[in-house]
């Protein structure tokens, strides 16, 4: 009788389960990232102005719908109205923990004038002391580099 050889184990590490799962989280995210991409609907005005710099890095931003509503992106629940009151208070917890916070206010054109007063004087209210004004470039004009 010939004496059995035993098999040594494989010191190999099968990767292809691993490529079939990063495959299927891939898929995943492709179709999970646009839902997340969450907002209101604002129709901004179209302004030549000058961009604002690139390190701008979180911005609060306040949006304004046709409505006059008011929208925050901080917080839970950003895609609801947010009360005049409960904006501020909110602004102003922010700016206790970043003093240099850029705030941004986007408002639709149809909004009046008023509308956009009113939340840069609940803005100055909460102690912001800097605030700018987000448009949309026209069509014919090329942005600065």
């Amino acid at each position: 009788m010939k004496p059995r050889r035993r098999k040594r184990p494989l010191a190999e590490i099968n990767v292809v389960p691993y490529i079939d799962v990063m495959l299927v989280l891939l898929i995943i995210f492709m179709i999970t990232a646009p839902l997340l991409s969450q907002g209101i609907k604002i129709d901004l005005p179209e302004v030549a102005a000058e961009t604002l710099p690139a390190d701008t890095k979180d911005p609060l931003v306040i949006s304004i719908d046709k409505a006059g509503n008011y929208y925050m992106n901080y917080g839970d629940k950003q895609d609801r109205p947010v009360a005049a009151q409960t904006m501020v208070n909110r602004v102003a917890a922010l700016l206790k923990h970043r003093q240099r916070l850029p705030v941004l206010v986007k408002g639709d054109r149809h909004v009046a004038y008023g509308h956009i007063a009113e939340v840069m004087a609940l803005l100055q209210n909460a102690g912001v002391d800097r605030v700018s004004l987000v448009t949309d470039l026209p069509d014919n004009v090329m942005p600065e580099k």
